[in-house]
């Protein structure tokens, strides 16, 4: 078990036990990473193109979207969906991040804001279990955000490297990366039976959006109603106890 950080550690300590607590979730986010930078060059993307991108994005999923409409020729470049589908994606961090804001003094919101750049859904995970230990702090999640950073974009570069060598990602079973992180974060937050039905209603929902609707609505739609089912169960059961 990941050992949380103390909160009278200092904020050296505290960042580097966030950096810790996310080694084992940055190999994985080393090896889609790596996909992410062969696909690149093969969807024709430069090498400045291919780290602005994944500098300024930063978001995993939302860049794999990215990929899948991008065009070699500038004049064809869907500009809007592109930035529409990255949006889309993206609002589960409005989900997310809302649950760290205890870790944040009240004054400072753009200082709070900014380093929201480096909240993934990695270092979110682990901080939030910390938090539920009684630990958890800014600096352990910047810890984990800064290592997942450096590991993401070292990738990047490494498949972008490596492109013309990797036709087929697939192959070398490098594909089932991004799928393997999330599923060893949901075990590593698993609580016990009261997780089961929320995480059983975003499922439903999001396979049941899945097939409604195109694009990648079933990420948020799944994520609400999971959310909303696990607060419904909080509430009755605290008013059980009381």
């Amino acid at each position: 078990m990941t050992q949380a950080a103390n909160p009278f550690d200092s904020r050296r300590d505290q960042f580097l036990a966030g950096a810790r607590a996310c080694l084992p979730v940055a190999i994985s986010v080393a090896a889609y990473g790596l996909v992410w930078g062969v696909l690149a060059r093969g969807a024709g993307l430069t090498l400045t193109e291919a780290v602005l991108m994944s500098g300024l994005v930063f978001a995993g999923s939302a860049q794999f979207v990215a990929l899948d409409l991008w065009t070699a020729t500038p004049a064809t470049l869907p500009i809007g969906p592109i930035v529409i589908s990255a949006l889309i994606v993206n609002l589960r961090y409005l989900l997310l991040t809302a649950t760290l804001r205890p870790l944040y003094p009240k004054k400072g919101l753009w200082r709070s804001a900014l380093s929201m750049y480096l909240v993934t859904d990695e270092n979110w995970a682990m901080t939030v279990a910390a938090m539920q230990r009684g630990g958890g702090s800014v600096a352990f999640l910047m810890g984990g955000g800064v290592l997942a950073w450096i590991s993401w974009m070292s990738t990047n570069l490494i498949g972008y490297g490596l492109g013309s060598a990797i036709d087929d990602p697939a192959r070398w079973g490098l594909d089932f990366a991004f799928t393997a992180t999330f599923l060893a974060l949901l075990l590593g937050m698993w609580k016990g039976r009261s997780d089961l039905v929320p995480w059983l209603v975003a499922a439903l929902a999001a396979i049941l959006t899945s097939r409604l609707l195109d694009g990648s609505w079933h990420i948020l739609v799944g994520g609400l109603a999971g959310s909303l089912v696990g607060a419904a169960l909080e509430t009755r059961k605290h008013v059980r106890q009381s």
